[in-house]
């Protein structure tokens, strides 16, 4: 039997255990599901170690557990590969915006409808078919690489103890490569490879003029007014041609390479279409001399996300207000470190503040940096030929402009990055009715039975 007929044979017992893990409502961001995170890990857990893994186990963290499992390839000098995702889920609000139980997993037509359904826990558990068919259709008691599973509880909360837990089983996770499954393809039927994620950090920007609200028609004209000189600064933040103006950020950016633009250029992209799925936007827009993927997915920017002072309530109230705020984020890509750009933005602001008006930055936490994999590399061409074989198609490549902890798994274990993937945009993660394309899938399964015989030759 090959892998395909393996799969195809098995999906209705790989499907009615799936459906058993959903229903535990893993919610990591709600204290009171914490248990619920915990009984999900165990079960995880107590699959894998049926299904053969030789180890499992659950490692605690300070904060919510992560499953590891690991099955030795044959060959002791074989590549070992980390396969990373999470068990834990987003909040279900609204409620009454959700057509089933959202932990009551539904088949409807060809989706497979709950939360976590794509993110992430359909997208872990298609590798384990897709090992179970490999062996089955090589009679082999151990896969062609070392695949060591780790899958974490608090990604939906930020990954807060990821980094610690990483540096802490360095050794028991050493690796050729970690393969991430937690992203998205084109389409169901325009296959293709994510080759990186971009970070992020914020800030929040006050300045303080008088000591107390002054009234407009005494002293209007005549002293700084905080608002006018925060318009002004967010203004400055951006040229004409749409780039960002903090000097030395884009220093350190790795271009688009011509291959990449190429590739990019060849997805079907229809930006009338894009624009109202943006709310309805009227036009696109962003830095001169890119399109709108190369924009979202390569290129980094800064947005202000709010900003605030003065008088907001009913009716007039003419003032010149003490202060005025504003909060900034700043999405960054290959090669931006967050800490950089955090500093950078301290020091233009402190430079542009006009005289009269006292300015303080704040920024919350060290931010989430960029992660990247150039599309020539062993690692990806592997993928790229595993999918390939999966789907009867080309791949093509994307990225992505979310971030995650894929950054610290590149890093910590120093891996190169693999991403396999088969969620969907329209999936509707961290929405209300979240659902998974069957199909794609058991297409995931069948890809990541291949993958690790990809691997076995590309890593060595």
């Amino acid at each position: 039997m090959d892998v395909a007929a393996y799969i195809q044979d098995n999906k209705a017992e790989f499907f009615a255990d799936l459906k058993e893990w959903l229903a535990i409502p893993s919610i990591s961001g709600h204290p009171g599901h914490t248990e619920d995170v915990r009984r999900s890990a165990h079960w995880l857990s107590e699959y894998l170690r049926t299904m053969g893994f030789p180890t499992v186990e659950v490692w605690e963290t300070r904060g919510l557990p992560a499953v590891f499992a690991e099955w030795p390839a044959a060959d002791p000098d074989a590549p070992a590969v980390v396969v990373y995702g999470h068990h834990d889920v987003q909040p279900v609000e609204p409620l009454d915006e959700w057509e089933t139980d959202p932990f009551t997993p539904v088949e409807k037509g060809d989706q497979l409808i709950a939360r976590g359904a794509s993110d992430d826990k359909g997208q872990v558990f298609f590798h384990t078919l897709g090992l179970r068919a490999l062996l089955a259709a090589t009679g082999a008691t151990a896969p062609p690489v070392t695949i060591k599973l780790l899958v974490e509880g608090e990604e939906e909360s930020g990954s807060v103890h990821f980094a610690e837990l990483l540096r802490e089983h360095r050794d028991r996770l050493a690796c050729d490569a970690v393969v991430i499954s937690d992203t998205t393809m084109w389409s169901a039927d325009v296959p293709s490879i994510c080759t990186g994620m971009r970070g992020l950090t914020e800030a929040e920007v006050s300045l303080y003029g008088p000591d107390t609200d002054l009234h407009s028609g005494s002293f209007g004209g005549a002293v700084p007014n905080p608002l006018h000189a925060l318009a002004e600064l967010l203004a400055a933040l951006h040229d004409d041609d749409g780039r960002v103006t903090l000097p030395g950020f884009y220093d350190d950016v790795v271009p688009i390479t011509d291959e990449e633009r190429e590739l990019f250029a060849r997805l079907p992209f229809d930006e009338d279409a894009w624009l109202r799925t943006a709310g309805n936007s009227r036009a696109a827009y962003g830095e001169k001399g890119y399109t709108t993927l190369e924009r979202v997915w390569a290129r980094p920017t800064a947005e202000v996300n709010g900003m605030w002072g003065g008088h907001t309530g009913p009716g007039g109230k003419t003032i010149i207000p003490r202060e005025a705020h504003a909060k900034i984020s700043f999405r960054l890509v290959a090669n931006q470190e967050p800490r950089k750009v955090q500093e950078a933005f301290r020091a233009w602001v402190a430079d542009n503040t006009p005289p009269g008006i006292r300015a303080e930055v704040k920024i919350p936490g060290g931010g989430v940096r960029p992660c990247f994999s150039p599309i020539d590399s062993p690692g990806v061409q592997a993928a790229r030929r595993a999918m390939e074989r999966a789907f009867g198609k080309p791949v093509l490549f994307t990225r992505e402009g979310g971030s995650g902890p894929e950054a610290d798994l590149a890093d910590i274990l120093e891996a190169p990055l693999v991403f396999l993937a088969v969620g969907l945009d329209d999936d509707r993660i961290h929405a209300p009715n979240e659902k998974v394309e069957m199909p794609l899938l058991l297409k995931g399964a069948e890809a990541s039975a291949y993958l690790w015989e990809e691997l076995a030759t590309a890593l060595r």
